[in-house]
C-alpha cells in the first residue's frame, strides 16, 4: 500500500517513515504543503498523513483540498496544537483521525490499520517471522520462544528483527551498525557484540536450539540449524 507522508520535521519523517516501511507500506514524503498538493492530485496514495504547520500550504488547507479532489482518501493529521478546538478544527477540513505529537508509533500504526479497513475494507494482518519455535511479531513488536514472550529492550528488539528479516545471511558488525543504530559508530566500538550477548542469553536460552550464530570474523547470522 502507498502512504504520502507531508512533513517539515526531520526527526518525525524519520521516525515515522521508517516504521511505516518497517511495516511493508511504500511511502513518500513531502516537506512542505505545495509539494504535498502536487504529489497528491498527481498519485494514487491509499492513506495520507499531513502535519498543520507546514510551509507552504498549511495542512487544514491542504486536507480540505485533498478531501474535495479524493473525497474517499484516508487522512490522519499529525500536530502538536492538541486543544478541543484544534482537534475540532482539524476534523471540521475534513480529518478522518488527529494524533497528537508525541505519539507512540503503535497508536499511529493501529488507527492506519483501522481507517484502511474502514474505506477499503482491507485488513492489515500482523506480520510475523517464524524461525525454529521463535516468533516475531512486527506490528505489535512482540517476541515469542516456545510460546513463551520474551521482554526485550526496544534496541534488543531491533537487533532481533534485523537479524530475522536477514535470517540465514551472515551480517557484519558494519551492516549491524547501519541498519540498527542507523548512525555512524566508531568503528571500534563493541556494542554489536554486547547487544548479540544480550539476546543470547534472552533468545537462546529460552529454547532448547540456538539459533544465534558467531561467522568468527565475519559477523553473525540467525538460522535454525
Amino acid at each position: 500500500m502507498n502512504l504520502l507522508l507531508v512533513e517539515d520535521e526531520p526527526n518525525v519523517v524519520s521516525v515515522v517513515s521508517r516504521g511505516l516501511i518497517d511495516e511493508g507500506f511504500n511511502v513518500s514524503i513531502a516537506p512542505d504543503g505545495v509539494i504535498g498538493e502536487m504529489m497528491a492530485m498527481k498519485n494514487h496514495f491509499d492513506l495520507i498523513i499531513l502535519d498543520i504547520m507546514l510551509p507552504g500550504i498549511n495542512g487544514l488547507e491542504l486536507c480540505k483540498i485533498i478531501k474535495k479532489n479524493k473525497p474517499t482518501v484516508p487522512i490522519i493529521m499529525l500536530t502538536a496544537l492538541g486543544t478541543t478546538e484544534n482537534v475540532v478544527n482539524g476534523l471540521d477540513n475534513g480529518a478522518d483521525d488527529y494524533l497528537i505529537k508525541p505519539f507512540q508509533f503503535a497508536e499511529l500504526f493501529a488507527r492506519i490499520r483501522m481507517l484502511l479497513r474502514r474505506y477499503s475494507g482491507v485488513e492489515v494482518n500482523d506480520q510475523i517471522i517464524t524461525v525454529a519455535d521463535l516468533q516475531i511479531n512486527l506490528s505489535a513488536k512482540t517476541v515469542k520462544r516456545a510460546n513463551v514472550e520474551l521482554t526485550l529492550t526496544a534496541t534488543e528488539y531491533r537487533l532481533l528483527e534485523f537479524m530475522a528479516k536477514n535470517k540465514s545471511k551472515i551480517l557484519s558488525r558494519i551492516d549491524i551498525l547501519e541498519n540498527v543504530w542507523d548512525i555512524n559508530f566508531n568503528l571500534g566500538t563493541n556494542v554489536v557484540d554486547v547487544y548479540v550477548n544480550y539476546l543470547r542469553k534472552k533468545v537462546d536460552k529460552a529454547g532448547t536450539q540456538k539459533l544465534i550464530h558467531t561467522a568468527i570474523g565475519l559477523g553473525y547470522v540467525l538460522k535454525d540449524a
